[in-house]
């Protein structure tokens, strides 16, 4: 187990956070599976979904999903919560108010 925190910025992007929240999932067999039925994937698809687009996004939004498992996470991969927020933000779709 990690017990650096790291920053929010640097080498915190979604490249390094994404491999090592999936690490965490697999170490937590209930959320796994929990994350595997909402993206309707099964485990052996795991490898291919990682090079898709869209695919960091959907492992943040499942990890902001819970917050204990956020926290968890966070411990776990050594990191603040806030910047796996911080991820996630990044990774959302932009705010349809900002085109008004």
């Amino acid at each position: 187990m990690l017990t650096k925190n790291k920053s929010i910025q640097g080498d915190d992007s979604a490249t390094t956070l994404v491999p090592e929240i999936l690490g965490w999932l697999a170490g937590e067999e209930d959320r796994l599976l929990a994350f595997l039925q909402a993206t309707g994937l099964g485990p052996s698809d795991l490898r291919r979904a990682a090079g898709e687009p869209g695919f960091s996004a959907a492992v943040l939004d499942f990890v902001m999903g819970d917050e204990a498992g956020l926290v968890a996470c966070a411990r776990t991969i050594g990191v603040k919560p806030e910047a796996i927020a911080a991820e996630w933000r990044r990774h959302a779709p932009p705010d349809p108010d900002s085109f008004a």
